[in-house]
């Protein structure tokens, strides 16, 4: 279990993040834009900004750790082909390929080759390449379309047992937390207002906020194409 306590972050007088939550196997931290979980994932990675003050306190964090981010399409470099993307030898590089499903010869392919489902796969496989003990999730389906997003988050679960990570999984969709994830935490305005299994939150949600959030999802399924 990785516990995160008192995770506060400040811009002067102004608190923008004050939460604690537990990562016992997989938890999704969702909430609407602005909601604080950008920053939160920035802060367990070190990477906020100066300009923000942090107080953290975390046990059991264990390092080292990987992200997804949400567009793939910008994540990669598209003059350096997929193979030269890796810190890790042509063997390794074989293997992680093989972990999400694709074949080594996308080694040599450029990123603008792949389809966005495919490079995504890439993505992931660039992250697992160091063994993380938690694995973050930015939103890693939001550039995808609805068949290929659960392919890839039904991918992660299993690789996930497979590898024995944590997961953390940040995302405005509430629906596709259940995909994924056996605990969830509802983000506002820098503080979580709801949490318990993601089964029984999407269920039976408490709180109105949460209630709005699992209707939005709905709402815009009804549009995709």
């Amino acid at each position: 279990m990785i516990k995160i306590e008192k995770l506060q972050i400040n811009h002067g007088k102004k608190k923008l993040v004050d939460i604690s939550f537990e990562i016992k196997n997989s938890l999704a931290l969702v909430g609407e834009s602005g909601s604080g979980k950008s920053l939160t994932l920035r802060a367990i990675l070190g990477l906020l900004p100066k300009n923000l003050d942090l107080k953290l306190d975390c046990e059991n964090l264990l390092k080292p750790i990987s992200i997804v981010v949400q567009n793939p399409f910008t994540a990669l470099s598209p003059l350096t082909k997929i193979k030269d993307h890796f810190e890790v030898g042509k063997t390794r590089q074989q293997e992680l390929l093989k972990l999400v499903e694709l074949q080594e010869e996308f080694l040599n392919r450029y990123p603008n080759e792949l389809s966005g489902g495919q490079l995504q796969r890439v993505v992931i496989a660039l992250a697992l390449s160091i063994n993380p003990k938690l694995l973050l999730l930015d939103e890693p389906t939001t550039a995808l379309d609805s068949d290929t997003k659960v392919i890839i988050l039904n991918m992660i679960k299993k690789l996930q047992k497979k590898l024995n990570f944590k997961i953390l999984f940040v995302t405005h969709d509430i629906e596709s937390s259940k995909l994924i994830c056996d605990d969830i935490a509802i983000l506002k305005n820098g503080n979580i207002i709801e949490t318990g299994k993601t089964l029984s939150i999407l269920s039976s949600p408490k709180e109105k906020y949460t209630k709005t959030l699992i209707q939005s999802t709905f709402k815009n399924r009804r549009y995709r194409t």
